[in-house]
């Protein structure tokens, strides 16, 4: 009985070391590198820390129909937006001058709400401010934002919010070009830019 129970535990460990061997064949092998070649690129990207600014939008999990006002909670905007695009566009916070990727944006298109797509200004209506934040005298429609006065940090401004889905863009002052005198200070992070096709 002794002789059988280790003949039959050779033969299981024979059977599991053939299987081993099989399923560590050169097909095996492959995909296990190229799982581990897209885990060290992922660690990489992760460890480089890219400024998301630099990375081009995320297509947006929602559509909107006819301009329809969108209400999420923070939880859910936090779950859509970046740290940082959460930090401006709800906390109302503002971006270093200079820092955003459509400060020097110059190419023809339209600018949108960054958090729902809402259509707010032309390239035709951007133009050089030196402020480093990305300028426009105009508006695509009076009834794309909200301008309203802002008391913080002990100034008063005029803030400028997205009419949609009330997230905040910037501030409108009226030191800007004719025809309308004003500039529409925007948070380059609170803008998506979208080309011209040809």
């Amino acid at each position: 009985m002794c002789v059988t129970r280790r003949k039959d535990e050779k033969n299981e460990k024979e059977a599991s070391i053939k299987m081993a061997r099989h399923s560590s064949g050169p097909s095996a092998v492959q995909g296990t590198a190229a799982l581990l070649s897209t885990a060290a690129l992922l660690c990489l990207l992760i460890a480089l820390d890219l400024p998301s600014r630099l990375l081009p939008p995320a297509p947006l999990p929602y559509a909107l129909e006819g301009g329809a006002p969108l209400e999420l909670s923070d939880d859910q905007w936090r779950a859509l937006l970046s740290p940082e695009q959460f930090a401006v566009l709800r906390q109302s916070a503002t971006e270093e001058p200079g820092s955003g990727a459509l400060y020097l944006e110059h190419r023809p298109g339209t600018y949108s709400c960054a958090a729902c797509a809402n259509p707010i200004f032309t390239s035709e209506q951007k133009f050089e401010s030196g402020t480093g934040w990305p300028s426009f005298f105009d508006v695509i429609s009076p009834s794309a934002v909200v301008v309203r006065t802002d008391y913080s940090e002990g100034m008063v401004r005029e803030e400028v919010i997205c009419a949609r889905c009330h997230s905040h863009l910037g501030h409108v002052f009226d030191d800007g070009p004719p025809p309308t005198s004003l500039r529409y200070c925007m948070n380059s992070i609170a803008l998506s830019f979208e080309p011209n096709h040809l």
